[in-house]
């Protein structure tokens, strides 16, 4: 009898203690903004057409899993025993390292150097970043592109030590040397390694660099461009006051906050328009003090330099805006032009080309004679503002050698592709923008390469297919 009202006991206790989550849902709330995304909103049984909702229960569920009472501190409590018992991490984005060091899992490739990309994506994206640089030129305008390191690139020895690099360059490697000797190019990773700095340059719990970093990467861009820097001493190494964007995804619970690096710089600079933080697609500054204009595409690294670059030109702006644009409109915005992309992010230069007019190929240049492809090729169009783009991929048979240029003559002008395209996954991939007013009577693609081999095809432009918008 003792024995049936103990389990009873146990049972009831148990049910109970499951239950509390649920019941507690609707008065103990997390706080969401140090998940760092979009939690799962409560589902509709109807859709916004009206209709039945038939994932309405699995969307519950996911609701349910992402809104119970009392999670952040049973996922912070799970994330602490795992980390201390079996130094691994509970979340699948988040390596646990040593010495309190965290990396973000979507920087494992490039750190073992595998899943690389090819030779021809690799000479892909040097030249198109040489077409963007050549065009800047052309139009007065000074352009630089540099990659920012990833955390494990720069400081590997927090690293687990079952993560072994293969014996093999990455995908920040190979870029640098395609691109070595090109003025328009700032190897950042060579510039942060060169500081020699004894305090960190990135937070140990976040994914970014910190203030110290970013100021060294502002002196690195700002001497690539022949300029004095932003005037900034005295640095002192201080509690930061922010969860690190990568312990809030396993200890979302804790107040434990990273460290900060501080100066005694004083900005002038001011922001102009509507500011809300330093997410916003574009931020426009101005600074009294400045010199010259500036047009920076940047991402996440870009907020904790920012403040830095716009310090020293009369007026910026900073876009987070892709694809790139570097049409007459975006220009304007500024003399100078620089790309800062991390290095985890670096693929993304051989899927989407920039928004440009296609340099245009002069009646001089010297072309081989090319072998007619006798199969069919898909090329797509679509419309962009004030350009027409035509892109897709070409077969294998097309290329061959180092090193191939892509060619597409329309109306018999003859215009240099750019070699990104969404289309391709090995580097076969061409984009050209051209007038969105052009008529498109026929179209010849063809290539190009190192070793004298030439190949084209023809398109008939009712055989092109419609991108949808």
């Amino acid at each position: 009898m003792k024995k049936n009202t103990l389990y009873r006991l146990y049972s009831g206790a148990f049910i109970g203690l499951c239950l509390v989550p649920t019941v507690l849902m609707p008065f103990v709330k997390g706080d969401e903004s140090k998940e760092k995304r979009a939690l799962a909103e409560l589902p509709k049984l109807k859709t916004a057409e009206g209709g039945l909702n038939i994932n309405y229960l699995s969307d519950l569920g996911d609701y349910f899993s992402e809104h119970f009472a009392f999670r952040q501190q049973l996922v912070t409590a799970d994330g602490r025993i795992k980390t201390a018992l079996t130094a691994t991490s509970p979340n699948t984005d988040v390596i646990d390292g040593t010495d309190g060091w965290l990396y973000y899992a979507q920087t494992v490739d490039d750190y073992l150097n595998i899943n690389t990309l090819n030779e021809r994506q690799i000479s892909g994206i040097c030249h198109d970043l040489r077409l963007v640089s050549d065009y800047c030129g052309q139009n007065g305008k000074t352009f630089i592109f540099t990659s920012v390191p990833n955390k494990n690139s720069l400081y590997p020895e927090h690293m687990p030590l079952n993560y072994v690099p293969a014996d093999a360059d990455g995908n920040y490697e190979l870029i640098s040397a395609g691109l070595a000797g090109e003025s328009f190019y700032l190897d950042m990773k060579a510039a942060l390694a060169d500081t020699g700095s004894s305090i960190p340059l990135y937070h140990a719990t976040d994914t970014h660099w910190n203030n110290l970093g970013a100021y060294a990467g502002h002196c690195a861009i700002m001497g690539a461009l022949g300029r004095d820097v932003c005037p900034a001493e005295n640095w002192t190494l201080e509690p930061n006051g922010r969860l690190g964007d990568l312990a809030a995804m396993i200890y979302p619970s804790e107040d434990a906050k990273d460290t900060q690096v501080n100066s005694d710089c004083e900005f002038t600079y001011q922001y102009q328009g509507r500011f809300k933080s330093f997410d916003d697609i574009t931020i426009d500054t101005v600074c009294e003090g400045g010199e010259g204009t500036l047009l920076m595409y940047r991402d996440s690294f870009g907020e904790a330099i920012l403040p830095y670059m716009a310090e020293m030109f009369a007026s910026a702006e900073f876009s987070r805006i892709t694809p790139y644009r570097f049409d007459e409109a975006a220009l304007e915005m500024g003399d100078t032009i620089i790309v800062e992309l991390v290095e985890r992010n670096l693929p993304r230069l051989a899927e989407t080309a920039p928004i440009m007019p296609a340099p245009e190929v002069s009646e001089e240049t010297a072309f081989f004679t090319p072998s007619v492809y006798g199969g069919e090729v898909s090329a797509y169009i679509g419309r962009n503002g004030s350009y027409t783009l035509i892109t897709g991929a070409l077969p294998e048979s097309f290329f061959s050698g180092d090193d191939a240029s892509v060619y597409l003559t329309i109306n018999g002008t003859t215009y240099e592709a750019f070699r990104a395209s969404e289309y391709s996954d090995c580097g076969n991939g061409f984009s050209v923008y051209i007038p969105a007013d052009t008529e498109l009577d026929s179209i010849e693609i063809f290539t190009q390469c190192s070793d004298g081999r030439a190949v084209s095809v023809e398109v008939p432009a009712d055989k092109l297919i419609r991108k949808e918008q």
